[in-house]
């Protein structure tokens, strides 16, 4: 890890982390320049895959962790894991509630949330962003406990699990591009509308590693938090998303593989 990055503050780390995975949506919503579609079976293994990924970070990127920090909460272990779970789940749930969104397959009739006049295009970029708050968070409070902690090994962490969130964000930039392309949209349009969700990482990487550094103590909480809030994502959305066109025993071969390659990183390099 070079010594510039090192030298920086856990909140400017996390800021360039976030930074690090809007670019990756970056580069994978461009490929609409250079095709107007991707194989369903393709995008479907793709967001499995970024399912796998996502369980991986979630329970060792970020639910272990909170267990093993809990001691210094003055709760048990389960409770500091269990309760952050669910008020994570639950915080996502509230969004999804209040929230217009539309899954990428679906037609705007199959909107979810409050009944809108939001066209396709604002409701899957609602959808995708929805997913990446909390990824952010994560970013965010990783960096942060890498900087409570004083520990190498813990900033490691922390870049894993950034280039996991990046990996997951890629086949959801296709997931909103692609269908807007097929749909007519220019491909600007698509490019624009494929990036955008990933905008909101980097300030929710810097809000997640402010409060870690400021409040220490919700340390554990805060990890437990963003597992919850991630694993709601993967169980809600993109699982469903991926096997949706009935292709599951790929989708769930390439579901398990995320799963083996990002929890590999994390152990061999975390």
């Amino acid at each position: 890890m070079t010594d510039w990055f090192l030298e920086l503050g856990p909140v400017w780390q996390a800021v360039l982390a976030g930074a690090f995975t809007w670019v990756t949506t970056i580069i994978a919503a461009a490929s609409v320049f250079l095709t107007r579609s991707i194989s369903r079976t393709l995008l479907d293994m793709m967001l499995g895959f970024a399912a796998g990924v996502m369980i991986a970070v979630a329970v060792f990127s970020l639910l272990v962790p909170a267990i093993e920090l809990s001691d210094d909460s003055g709760f048990p272990a389960w409770v500091v894991a269990a309760g952050g779970v669910l008020i994570g789940a639950g915080f996502l749930r509230v969004i999804d509630g209040v929230l217009p969104h539309l899954a990428p397959s679906r037609p705007p009739e199959e909107a979810e949330g409050p009944a809108t006049t939001w066209r396709r295009a604002t409701l899957l970029v609602s959808a995708i962003t929805i997913h990446n708050i909390p990824e952010g968070l994560a970013i965010g409070i990783a960096f942060g406990a890498a900087a409570a902690h004083g520990a190498e090994g813990a900033l490691a962490a922390a870049v894993v699990l950034t280039i996991g969130i990046s990996l997951q964000n890629m086949p959801e930039a296709l997931a909103v591009a692609m269908p807007l392309r097929r749909d007519g949209f220019s491909r600007l349009k698509s490019f624009w509308y494929g990036q955008l969700p990933a905008s909101v990482e980097p300030p929710a990487a810097l809000i997640g590693a402010a409060a870690v550094v400021f409040i220490e103590p919700i340390l554990p909480f805060a990890l437990a938090f963003a597992a919850g809030a991630m694993l709601y994502v993967v169980i809600e959305e993109l699982i469903p998303e991926s096997q949706r066109a009935g292709d599951t025993d790929r989708v769930t071969l390439a579901t398990i593989v995320g799963f083996v390659v990002m929890m590999s990183l994390d152990v061999a390099l975390g």
